[in-house]
């Protein structure tokens, strides 16, 4: 039945797919009652056709004031937060997230949803082209410091998309894409391809423009760093500002005394008082085209920097209250929709870019020496109240275990996606490009978004059809899995011993129980999808 839906699918007009959620299941209703599953043009029932004819006509009644052909967008991704943060995915979380709640309450929130690389510059290459980032040159790791742009000059990526659409695309907070940065000396900028080094960007000339950044690949507006190793802190392509670090500083470079410096637990607050600010001016300014807002925050990557007013709030520690105080500022984001009665006609989609660093945190929990070393993200609990941040599910941040590249994501859209859903379908960040494709009616040519599949029909209710049926996910040495119905493959590598791993996830969520030995031909045909979706040109 799945397969008869999905091929049904095709044919329904994308008129039809954009009706408001009743009206749609309404008709769909008629249609499969009826029997038929073929084109419009054919054996569509005429009593179905006077139904169609009838709801757009009211469609078109409903929003005879609303001059934009397409909603906005605001996509919000978390840095490094876990899979069981959120209340609405975890009742024994023990961080208060009543913000994130209410949206999920408001839409769909997807259980099965991957990033699908547990460290943050892959996921966030697939999200902004579609693409598993396994195609791209980095096939391992994370970008470091002046590296060029991982995205090709002549890839589409999804804030293009929408520019060609008449969208107005904004973001604001993290990068992590590269960027080429201009120096004085005409070499290589100090500190390239390094995390921390000294002399970190003495050579870099402040007075020119980067290339290759945000501003190159589709971002209009863009205000936020490139790397957070790098410190620099960029306003469309000119270099406006330096975040300060625990870790790494630019204390080396020259010429930068006119730059504002930003206390990392400042952050936070500053690009959410941009973003709102970039809500009224487009209301005021440009209030009947649609736009696109990317809230990307540092939060809550470590080191922890909670502001003052969040220190405490919770009983997951200092962890606990970054991603306590986030939800706080992705609430006056929202309410912002709400002040300006944007929210009726604004898709909003949150996700996170891989798992969180932690296992287990508490309100005593010492922080301080944790690093982005797998080796050095544990921390000691000794609390009787424990919150795991990744909620059951084993591994972190850099594993290609289910808490390093499970996310939760929550998709709102009133009128379009029914309120209070949950859905068990696959989904990959990568997947986005495909869906906004969708909502906007923008052919993706074969070689865009070559790895992204058309989810709109799963956010919109229509689960009888299964679309995706598998995601290919990667630690962040570039140890591949392959998530299949309820299997889950994992390649041979160190962590396993070379053995690989297979596990059975709809009874074995944590992955406690190895069944490589005792089903080597289930093995067998995971392992043989994995190697047709990397060595192919495209996972469709």
């Amino acid at each position: 039945m799945a397969k008869e839906l999905n091929k049904y699918y095709q044919f329904i007009p994308q008129s039809i797919m954009m009706l408001p959620y009743f009206q749609r299941r309404l008709l769909l209703q008629c249609w499969r009652k009826d029997g038929h599953y073929h084109s419009m043009g054919k054996t569509f029932p005429f009593r179905c056709l006077l139904m169609v004819l009838g709801l757009l006509l009211l469609s078109c009644g409903q929003d005879k004031n609303t001059k934009q052909a397409h909603p906005n967008i605001v996509l919000i991704l978390a840095d490094d937060l876990g899979y069981g943060d959120l209340g609405i995915y975890n009742p024994n979380s023990l961080i208060p997230t009543p913000n994130l709640d209410k949206l999920a309450m408001g839409g769909i929130r997807l259980t099965d949803a991957y990033c699908p690389v547990s460290v943050c510059s892959p996921s966030r290459f697939a999200l902004m082209t579609g693409t598993y980032p396994f195609r791209s040159r980095k096939k391992s790791g994370v970008m470091s410091n002046y590296e060029p742009s991982l995205i090709e000059p002549d890839q589409l990526t999804l804030m293009q998309m929408l520019e060609k659409k008449g969208y107005t695309t904004a973001g604001y907070g993290k990068w992590h894409l590269g960027a080429s940065f201009p120096t004085m000396d005409g070499k290589k900028p100090v500190g390239y391809g390094k995390f921390k080094a000294d002399n970190n960007g003495a050579n870099i000339d402040l007075s020119r423009p980067v290339s290759g950044g945000p501003v190159d690949h589709g971002f209009e507006h863009w205000l936020g760093f490139s790397c957070a190793s790098e410190c620099w802190v960029l306003e469309g392509n000119k270099i406006m500002g330096i975040l300060e670090h625990d870790y790494y500083n630019v204390d080396a470079a020259q010429n930068k005394e006119h730059l504002k410096l930003f206390p990392r637990e400042q952050y936070l607050s500053f690009i959410t008082d941009r973003s709102t600010q970039f809500l009224t001016d487009h209301v005021d300014k440009d209030k009947d085209n649609p736009f696109f807002l990317y809230y990307a925050p540092y939060v809550p990557h470590i080191p922890l920097a909670v502001s003052d007013n969040f220190i405490g709030s919770t009983d997951a520690g200092l962890y606990g209250d970054y991603v306590h105080e986030l939800d706080f500022y992705i609430g006056k984001l929202l309410k912002t929709l709400d002040s300006l009665q944007l929210s009726d006609n604004t898709l909003v989609l949150f996700a996170s870019d891989n798992g969180s660093t932690f296992t287990a945190t508490s309100r005593e929990t010492d922080f301080s020496k944790v690093s982005n070393n797998l080796k050095e993200m544990e921390v000691k609990v000794a609390d009787q109240q424990v919150h795991n941040p990744n909620g059951k599910l084993r591994g972190t941040k850099q594993t290609v275990w289910e808490g390093g590249v499970r996310t939760p994501f929550i998709a709102r859209w009133p009128g379009n996606i029914p309120a209070n859903t949950i859905s068990k379908e696959l989904f990959a960040l990568n997947d986005i490009m495909a869906t906004l494709a969708a909502v906007l009616d923008f052919d993706l040519k074969e070689n865009e978004g070559i790895d992204s599949y058309n989810l709109l029909p799963v956010l919109k209710g229509d689960d009888e059809v299964a679309i995706r049926t598998s995601v290919v996910v990667q630690s962040g040495r570039g140890d591949k899995g392959l998530r299949m119905g309820k299997w889950k493959y994992i390649e041979p590598n160190g962590a396993n011993m070379g053995k690989g791993e297979l596990y059975n996830l709809e009874n074995d969520l944590s992955e406690a129980h190895n069944l490589i030995d005792s089903l080597p031909r289930r093995a067998h045909e995971l392992s043989g999808a994995l190697a047709a979706i990397v060595q192919g040109n495209s996972s469709k």
